[in-house]
């Protein structure tokens, strides 16, 4: 029997039994507002130590609440995907579900990528609204109702976080975290990416429909530009990450830059081409000084051997490297047409052997 599509198994968890129905709340002068549904999404991979502490912070918005502005929202569902981490996150997410009713967990058949896994929340998502945010805990859920103020006073669709203050990271990893969104603002001019945050409001149907086709190799903040014109950004403060190794490496980074690159259009086909031009002028105004030198010099032949090799190492860098570019740009056309799934989902977990003794109890105690 064949697999169901993604797309399709998104779909169905998209739609609810019964729709979220909240009453309006009396704003500050006394007029009734309405509620605004949010979904938070989460996506999972090394949360052990820290996803109960986040999602024990995001279980106080789920009752009604006020933005700073006095819209009323509340949180109508936490949705943790689980993306196949190296730690036990699937037992912490089993006992957050039966722990909290407001907590769905979405279980992927493998490890996608964050993108991928946010993608698979969306899709799930049933709020008005969606909030994106990380797992370890330096997003902090206070801002939510500023968000939804932000996109209401803006009419914005897209809502990113703009970090005050200096970012919990090391610094190298904060300048090349900054330089690679320079990088693709400039040299391939996608000005949008300087904004990128993974702390992000986005509105429900546009969310949901986006997942609905998003394919494989997709970028989200890339695939986000093709879909909302009207962006906005909020403050908002970073708190330390709530473990000591964080689950990026710089391996991991540049892959996600380099997924960048290939989703933000036909820029690097053109510096391609652009190479090649400028490689071409460079050999004709080579050519002419040796032929100049040729006729009216004095009679010296030019160096040969030197200039040869270094011409040949420079074009032949040059072809290898556009080659490899136009490479990636077909494998993920290749992926679309062959129909690779950007994400699968499962029922339930990979089954764990029983545990025994002290391993039985998985509450808070086993995280460490």
């Amino acid at each position: 029997m064949p697999i169901p599509s993604a797309t399709a198994q998104a779909r169905a968890l998209a739609q609810p039994a019964t729709p979220d129905v909240h009453p309006p709340v009396t704003g500050a002068g006394g007029g009734r507002r309405r509620t605004h549904t949010v979904s938070v999404v989460v996506p999972v991979y090394r949360g052990e130590q820290t996803i109960a502490g986040l999602v024990a912070e995001l279980h106080e918005l789920t009752r009604d609440s006020v933005t700073p502005a006095g819209n009323g929202f509340t949180v109508s569902e936490i949705v943790l995907v689980h993306d196949h981490g190296p730690d036990r996150s699937d037992l912490v997410l089993e006992r957050l579900a039966a722990d909290y009713e407001h907590v769905r967990v979405i279980w992927l058949s493998r490890n996608f990528g964050q993108d991928a896994a946010t993608i698979a929340g969306m899709a799930a998502a049933r709020g008005d609204w969606i909030v994106t945010m990380d797992e370890d805990g330096q997003h902090d859920p206070g801002f939510v109702g500023t968000f939804l103020d932000t996109a209401l006073e803006q009419r914005a669709d897209l809502v990113y976080s703009k970090p005050t203050n200096t970012r919990p990271h090391g610094l190298l990893r904060n300048l090349t975290s900054r330089g690679a969104k320079v990088v693709l603002a400039t040299v391939f001019a996608f000005p949008d990416s300087t904004r990128f945050e993974s702390f992000r409001l986005i509105r429900g149907d546009i969310g949901r429909q986006l997942a609905e086709v998003a394919s494989n190799g997709v970028y989200l903040d890339v695939a986000l530009t093709w879909v909302v014109d009207n962006t906005a950004q909020a403050p908002v403060v970073l708190r330390a990450e709530g473990r000591e190794e964080s689950g990026y490496n710089y391996r991991r980074l540049f892959s996600l830059f380099w997924k960048m690159v290939l989703c933000s259009g036909t820029r690097g086909l053109r510096l391609v081409s652009l190479l090649g031009v400028t490689l071409a002028a460079g050999g004709a105004v080579m050519a002419a000084v040796v032929i100049g030198n040729a006729l009216f010099g004095d009679g010296h032949d030019p160096e040969g051997w030197a200039s040869i090799i270094v011409v040949l190492l420079l074009v032949s860098g040059a072809i290898l490297f556009s080659l490899g570019l136009i490479a990636e740009y077909l494998g993920v056309a290749l992926h679309v047409l062959v129909g690779k799934p950007l994400y699968l989902t499962v029922d339930s977990p990979t089954p764990r052997p029983v545990s025994t003794g002290a391993g039985v109890d998985h509450g808070r105690g086993d995280q460490g």
